[in-house]
């Protein structure tokens, strides 16, 4: 507006009430006074030994942490867990979509924690592909479960990583192992290939199915059923519980057809209902029946070791990716060279070569 006009106007324009800011800074210091340091290892062991689940669920968020300075740290906690370890029965349970995996996690864990059992749930929750962000909804599915005093539910991104297992997943388990849980369930994000990430650190693992979807046995792969030690038929309530009762005698001729298992057991199949709970407590017999049979022959604790062999190298190989992206000298390389791939003037193959020739001569550099 002019302003001559506003000098011969009697039009006044006043400069109005200065607008508070949006966030107080009252708030912004009082939040500051409460921000506490990082616990040390002595209190994360003692927390997790304690039974203290808000402990445990700060020392999985330190394993979980992707930051170098939570690595030293993370470890040290793990390994002084190490020695309370390996109590627990190792559940693995995956399906395929709409099978009702949390449904019956929250029903079938009810029932284990009426009968005086801690369970801890290890929900892998998918990350996205575009945003690499994760609902981590399980607990909103489990509602009852998560207010029973004797369970623990810790749902965890995929972050990408193989069968939809969070990579610290294997840290996790030891880490609610060492805080007195004594059934463990990691349930993973659905059928696929790489399932055999979860089937590598479980004593058991359960597979839910749905009847009436069609050609059941197309469906599924053939390598997820011969993991399988039980395979459960759910939604069985109902009008559905003739489909469920066929789908059952289904997948049971079909297991005939597979190579038997090292351990030497032979898969059942069953049918539940979350909703009518039924069914809960013949799978868990089963599982019981499992252990003992695996334990009797020797096949438990091979199992185990075995397993720990697996993961050793697993951890080597995510070491030395984590080491290799890291590096600030590759770091540096890497738009370059990703540039000269995308224009054609280098294969993606020898740019990987080269990349890695780099890192390694800067590892010798870094021993002498």
């Amino acid at each position: 507006m002019d302003n001559t006009f506003l000098e011969k106007s009697a039009l006044q324009v006043n400069d109005g009430v200065e607008q508070p800011p949006i966030v107080n800074p009252n708030a912004i210091s009082r939040f500051k006074k409460f921000q506490h340091k990082m616990p040390s290892a002595n209190e994360f062991v003692e927390g997790i030994l304690c039974k203290n689940t808000t402990m445990l669920s700060k020392a999985i968020t330190l394993v979980e942490s992707s930051l170098p300075q939570h690595y030293t740290l993370g470890q040290e906690v793990i390994e002084r867990c190490l020695p309370y370890s390996g109590n627990s029965i190792r559940i693995g349970i995956t399906g395929v979509p709409g099978a009702g995996k949390s449904t019956f996690i929250e029903t079938f864990g009810k029932m284990l924690t009426a009968q005086g059992c801690k369970l801890a749930v290890l929900a892998i929750d998918p990350s996205s592909e575009r945003s690499k962000g994760s609902i981590l909804g399980d607990k909103t599915r489990m509602e009852t479960l998560c207010a029973d005093q004797n369970a623990f539910i810790r749902p965890s991104p995929s972050a990408g990583s193989l069968g939809g297992v969070a990579r610290k997943t294997r840290e996790s388990l030891i880490l609610c192992e060492a805080a007195g849980f004594d059934v463990i369930f990691i349930e993973t994000v659905g059928v696929g290939q790489s399932e055999t990430a979860v089937h590598s650190m479980v004593d058991f693992f359960l597979l839910l199915l749905i009847s009436g979807g069609g050609d059941e046995l197309q469906g599924i792969k053939r390598g997820i059923m011969e993991m399988a030690d039980l395979l459960a038929i759910t939604k069985a309530d109902g009008e559905n519980i003739t489909k469920a009762e066929q789908s059952r005698i289904l997948y049971q001729g079909a297991m005939h057809f597979l190579p038997q298992s090292e351990s030497g057991w032979a898969p059942k199949t069953l049918t539940c209902s979350s909703y009518a709970n039924t069914g809960l407590t013949e799978i868990w017999d089963v599982i019981n029946e499992y252990l003992n049979f695996t334990k009797a022959n020797g096949y438990f604790n091979k199992n185990r070791l075995r397993q720990s062999k697996y993961w050793m190298y697993e951890t080597i190989n995510s070491y030395l990716h984590d080491n290799f992206y890291q590096n600030p000298d590759i770091k540096g390389k890497l738009a370059t060279y990703e540039n000269a791939v995308l224009s054609d003037k280098l294969s993606s193959f020898k740019a990987a070569k080269q990349l890695f020739d780099i890192y390694t001569e800067l590892a010798k550099k870094q021993e002498l």
